[in-house]
């Protein structure tokens, strides 16, 4: 356990990321578009979301929300995002299991999340996420590839 451990946890040196990235066909200039996908639907998701608005005073809910409206709002985020790249004459088509993907991380990590401080985290886990310079351990890029295959595979090139 303790080998498998330190496997998944050990950073991983330049030139073995270098060879990863060759081999699963990573291309760096993609990377930056893929980040700023993501960032775009994060930030669009975190300044429409209306659940959760508490008074501090009294310690209220306003408003809560259903499981049902939690998908529409993040299926409406998700859509506009799209929405907005096509603008910029960048194409995204998502197959079901990519959406669903997405859907199920967010479900999880925001709209399911009780804990603020966890739900702002994913500001920063982004930005590491998606970036390449920093030591990164085999699960870093096992996550990181994930994620990139994902939206390379829905990127339609016109």
């Amino acid at each position: 356990m303790d080998y498998f451990l330190e496997w998944m946890t050990k950073p991983m040196s330049k030139q073995e990321i270098k060879i990863w990235f060759m081999a699963n066909n990573i291309i760096p200039e993609l990377n930056n578009l893929f980040q700023d996908f993501c960032f775009s639907f994060y930030f669009l998701l975190k300044e429409t979301y209306l659940g959760d608005m508490i008074n501090e005073n009294i310690k209220n809910t306003f408003i809560v929300m259903t499981e049902q409206d939690n998908l529409s709002h993040f299926k409406w985020c998700w859509l506009k995002t799209i929405e907005n790249f096509e603008k910029e004459n960048i194409f995204f088509k998502f197959k079901e299991q990519d959406y669903d993907y997405f859907e199920s991380f967010f479900m999880e990590i925001f709209y399911e999340q009780k804990n603020q401080e966890i739900r702002d985290s994913l500001n920063d886990f982004l930005k590491q996420l998606f970036n390449t310079d920093r030591p990164m351990s085999k699960s870093d890029l096992e996550m990181y590839t994930d994620v990139y295959k994902v939206l390379e595979r829905s990127l339609q090139i016109q």
